[in-house]
């Protein structure tokens, strides 16, 4: 393999003049193979990359090429990888992070904004990107006033741009509903899928909880208001198969877990699951866990699903980001769930704990619990 650019660059030892040159007409972070070279210029006294990747430190020094104001560092990311990161610049005594000025790739969280390094091999996929061929679906607001939670809860219907109410569909309910519509362009992926024929017409329930860590962490009373007060009163309204297998119950991170705890308190009824990188802490010694009191309740249930594995629904779908820190405990569940005689695929990628990683896989998982007429599937 050749020379990296960065290197060349240091070896010239470049003035002014010769940086502003290297930077012109580059792209950045550059991409070489598996090394990636990281750059910022300006005043600093030091320049420090902050990632999010579990088990690698996650603050490292930029290198300040001699006498000029850049600063670099080459990292080596395995191909296909995408990694959210931000630049801690010190001024003065004081540390500021930012994005990288010199990067146009972004991502948006509920917490701000983070810069994403795209390793070789990574392309945003085609099916996530806004297509004009795609007949649009509707978003409809609703409230429900729901007795198991004691208050109102309020989220939004998704309607397939065919939706006829002499028609049936399957159903598909979604926590942190207007988080995946906001940051994982959850109604763009079902028009561009829909209209593939990738998976079929469906109506999907996308729900929001203002105490999600609380109501997800194995809350009976938040599988109550799934399964015996807004299923049956969609089921009223809508033209909704009346079969398990056509509905599916969906969530990243605590919402996972959510998904998974209420087809455990009503087995049967969730015929379908897409858990994305599911908070599934638990203990093999002793009842405290390391990440804390707001993980308490996830523990006890996770123990007990572990302690006395049972089919609570038909097949599975679960993902989870190889740079995370619940890679362990996702890949810890997959035999345990697969024993009971669900089907269960798991699937695996070099991302982190973030929006766009589960946006990456809908496709896939969509597509396995509700194959659409251009998918046939073999069992």
């Amino acid at each position: 393999m050749g020379r990296l650019a960065i290197d060349e660059l240091v070896a010239s030892k470049p003035d002014h003049d010769g940086v502003t040159r290297f930077l012109e007409g580059r792209r950045f972070p550059i991409v070489e193979g598996t090394s990636v070279t990281i750059v910022w210029r300006g005043h600093a006294d030091a320049v420090n990359l902050r990632h999010w990747i579990f088990g690698l430190e996650s603050s490292t020094a930029l290198l300040r090429v001699e006498n000029t104001d850049l600063f670099y560092l080459t990292v080596e990311i395995p191909r296909g990888s995408r990694v959210e990161y931000k630049l801690e610049l010190f001024r003065d005594g004081h540390g500021t992070w930012i994005e990288d000025p010199l990067n146009p790739h972004h991502a948006q969280d509920p917490f701000g904004a983070n810069s994403v390094l795209q390793g070789e091999g990574y392309e945003v996929p085609g099916w996530t990107l806004f297509d004009e061929a795609a007949r649009p679906g509707t978003l409809d607001a609703f409230k429900f006033n729901s007795r198991s939670l004691g208050g109102p809860r309020s989220g939004f219907m998704y309607f397939p741009a065919r939706f006829r109410r002499t028609r049936r569909y399957p159903l598909l309910v979604v926590h942190d509903g207007s988080d995946y519509l906001r940051y994982s362009d959850l109604k763009i992926v079902l028009d561009n899928l829909i209209h593939r024929l990738e998976i079929p017409d469906m109506v999907v329930a996308l729900t929001d909880s203002p105490d999600r860590l609380r109501e997800y962490a194995n809350d009976e009373r938040h599988a109550k208001f799934l399964t015996k007060e807004l299923l049956p009163d969609l089921q009223r309204r809508l033209p909704l198969y009346d079969d398990p297998r056509a509905r599916c119950l969906m969530g990243a991170s605590f919402g996972a877990v959510a998904a998974l705890s209420t087809a455990w308190r009503y087995p049967g009824v969730w015929g379908r699951l897409l858990l994305q990188s599911g908070s599934f802490a638990f203990t093999d010694i002793g009842r405290g866990n390391r990440r804390g009191p707001l993980f308490d309740r996830v523990v006890e249930f996770v123990n007990a699903f572990r302690a006395k594995p049972t089919a609570v629904s038909q097949r599975i779908f679960m993902s989870c980001g190889v740079y995370e820190s619940l890679i362990y405990e996702n890949r810890s569940m997959v035999p345990l769930l697969d024993g009971t005689g669900m089907q269960v695929r798991f699937v695996e990628a070099r991302d982190g704990h973030n929006w766009d990683n589960w946006r990456d896989r809908l496709r896939v998982g969509l597509s396995y619990l509700f194959p659409g007429p251009m998918l046939f599937v073999y069992e």
